[in-house]
């Protein structure tokens, strides 16, 4: 048979090479991506439930905070884990709305599903989208309010924003004893950087929630301690303290270290100059007039007994973080010899004292003047509670420090997702062609988040959404779902106020990651190997750009 000029069929891929491409491949990604959403829906607003994670070392979490769930929830599929990464993201550059990110996401590809069906270019809806995206985050900023004009009372607002991350937490029921505390610790830090990793959170089993302490200075666990520790004395005020890179311990030099003696006497000296070596280092210390020795290294017996007699207190082995931290708090600098040792080097603080909490005794140092850091010390009956408790700190603790750096607020509780919404679906009339059509999609999956919220709360969202549509279609800009009332209203005047970043970031992030499951049209998933795939050649279509290899 005489195939003419055809070339023969020629073998690039290795065998057992899975590859799937055209319209088919990225509706495949976006039904993952769905599946991924669904999950998340679920533990969106205020009555969101939360979610049990049990992991194959069998530790369970439970959780309703976004990024902590798709973290744990170990998404295999490619295209999905680009909803994992958004919501990391999410967390790291504002600390709150994971979830929505997450369920934005979601839904402007489950919206870009019927678009793909009917034959429509996937460059063509990603153009529609950037152009939506790009009028919403404008419309959000001209609709966001600076909340510094005219008030002196800056720490009732960062409150308010503090109060509002925590509506969906586990921690709602004692929202007001933990916005004090968030706002505190804010507070604390340095107003150039507002470093939050300076926040140190301390998780102490046992007694309520509301037992937890703020701290304004530095609070860590008593440290491992030596005989004669327990006479020395617990409670200072106005302390000395000299941090140190020291070991204080009596060693003898017997490791790698041969020495011959032939007369008693010589053995006496070298035990004596070891001895002589130690507590020349502790004179030098005692000499400094400090009240209180840390090292980040070994404190021994010997050292902690002398200590105790002249009514110094001492802790070694103290942790690196725990160490810069107090340097943050108390001033002067850590030292790692103790010749020389000059009075600028020590720290300060108003008081010092060892208390019991819980089961554990912890080292406080309070007062401090040059506190530029804080600690809060969280307490809760079970260790999942704390674990939780502690994230749902940590996204309030982000609102506050966004709102502090950028002043511009918007009304929370799906109100600004309906007034962009109707703002999308206004301008989409204006235009004609298919972008109209992806526009008014863009708007229409932004109603995700208050529906979400009504079928959480056990609203009809069917109802809510048409009252939400109706009030702004009337020019009521801030109306959101109000679940005090079990209606809707005028979310802004209730002080449900989020940052406009955190809207902002949650659009372009959501819009981006929609973008990049469209733009991807062919997968190739090889099969494990060793060097075997290092030659192969890529197949037709990969050097455009378009491939999403899976690992």
């Amino acid at each position: 048979m005489n195939f003419g000029n055809r070339a023969p069929t020629i073998v690039v891929l290795k065998e057992g090479t899975d590859a799937s491409q055209g319209r088919g491949q990225i509706i495949s990604n976006i039904n993952a991506c769905i599946a991924v959403q669904e999950t998340l829906k679920p533990t969106l607003g205020p009555l969101g439930s939360d979610i049990l994670i049990v992991s194959s070392n069998k530790k369970t979490t439970i959780s309703n905070d976004g990024a902590t769930i798709l973290k744990l929830l170990d998404v295999v599929h490619p295209a999905a884990k680009t909803l994992v990464d958004i919501s990391r993201a999410q967390d790291a550059e504002v600390g709150d709305g994971t979830t929505s990110v997450t369920i934005l996401a979601g839904e402007l590809m489950k919206e870009a599903k019927p678009f793909l069906e009917e034959g429509i270019s996937s460059h063509i809806i990603m153009k529609g989208y950037r152009k939506a995206v790009q009028l919403a985050i404008e419309k959000i900023n001209e609709l966001s309010v600076d909340i510094t004009e005219n008030k002196e009372d800056n720490r009732e607002l960062l409150e308010r924003c503090a109060k509002t991350a925590m509506t969906s937490k586990l921690i709602y029921n004692n929202a007001d004893f933990f916005v004090k505390m968030c706002v505190d610790a804010v507070l604390s830090l340095d107003k150039d950087d507002l470093d939050e990793k300076l926040i140190g959170i301390k998780k102490i089993a046992g007694g309520a929630m509301e037992d937890s302490m703020f701290i304004n200075g530095v609070a860590f666990e008593k440290t491992f301690s030596y005989a004669g520790f327990e006479q020395q004395p617990k409670k200072f005020e106005n302390p000395k303290i000299l941090s140190l890179n020291v070991e204080l311990e009596l060693k003898a030099e017997k490791d790698n270290a041969e020495v011959r003696v032939e007369h008693v006497e010589d053995y006496q000296a070298i035990v004596d100059a070891e001895w002589q070596i130690i507590l020349t280092k502790l004179k030098e210390i005692e000499d400094t007039g400090a009240s209180i020795v840390l090292s980040k290294l070994p404190i021994g017996d010997l050292a902690t007994q002398y200590f105790a007699d002249r009514n110094i207190f001492c802790a070694g082995r103290v942790a690196t973080d725990d160490m810069n931290r107090v340097i943050q708090a108390v001033g002067g600098s850590i030292q790692s010899t103790t010749t020389d040792i000059k009075p600028e080097h020590l720290g300060t603080c108003e008081l010092f004292e060892e208390i019991q909490i819980g089961s554990s005794r912890y080292n406080l140092f309070q007062g401090c003047p040059k506190a530029k850091t804080c600690t809060l010390l969280l307490r809760g009956g079970a260790e999942q509670v704390i674990a939780e408790v502690e994230r749902s700190i940590h996204d309030a603790i982000m609102i506050v420090k966004r709102a502090l750096q950028n002043k511009f607020v918007v009304a929370g509780g799906g109100a600004i997702e309906m007034e962009v919404s109707k703002y999308l679906r206004d301008y989409s009339k204006s235009i004609a062609g298919k972008q109209q059509l992806i526009i008014n999609a863009f708007a229409k999956a932004l109603e995700v988040i208050p529906r979400q919220l009504c079928e959480n709360a056990g609203f009809d969202a069917v109802e809510m959404l048409n009252r939400l549509r109706m009030a702004h279609s009337k020019g009521e800009r801030w109306y959101g779902i109000d679940f005090e009332t079990e209606s809707i209203g005028d979310n802004f005047s209730k002080f449900v106020w989020e940052p406009a970043l955190v809207k902002i970031n949650a659009l372009s992030s959501a819009t981006e990651a929609t973008n990049l499951i469209l733009s991807v049209d062919e997968t190739i998933k090889n099969k494990e190997s060793g060097s075997a795939n290092a030659g192969m050649m890529p197949p037709p279509g990969a050097g455009r750009g378009r491939g999403m290899p899976m690992q």
